[in-house]
């Protein structure tokens, strides 16, 4: 693994956990308008990932879109009434997506010592 692509891998994790954090806020403000006659349908993606079926082309056993889970679709459920749940879904997804962050931000300063070194 090189170092571009700890930044790959850093970056598509950030991009589906942003979707993800996005499907958890719609379910939260579904989640408060909804009641108890008429409940909320609750968004739950769906994923994907190279060992689904994605052709791994450069042999690293690393998969497509560097081993990183894609996002396939979005399916409805009923969803339970309760927005705690939903918030707590949101808080899950804000912190991977803070992990990715930090990850991204390891991988950036790699980079950057990485050329400094070549430049001496």
């Amino acid at each position: 693994m090189t170092e571009l692509d700890l930044l790959d891998r850093a970056a598509g994790g950030m991009a589906v956990q942003r979707d993800l954090l996005d499907l958890s806020a719609r379910n939260v403000a579904a989640a408060q308008a909804s009641t108890p006659g008429h409940p909320y349908a609750r968004l739950v993606a769906d994923f994907t990932s190279a060992a689904d079926g994605g052709d791994d082309d450069d042999d690293d056993g690393l998969g497509d879109a560097a081993g990183i889970p894609q996002i396939s679709g979005v399916h409805r459920e009923r969803g339970s009434g309760d927005p705690l749940t939903e918030l707590i879904a949101v808080l899950d997804a804000q912190r991977a997506y803070e992990s990715d962050a930090s990850l991204f931000d390891v991988g950036k300063h790699i980079v950057e010592r990485t050329l400094d070194v070549e430049r001496s």
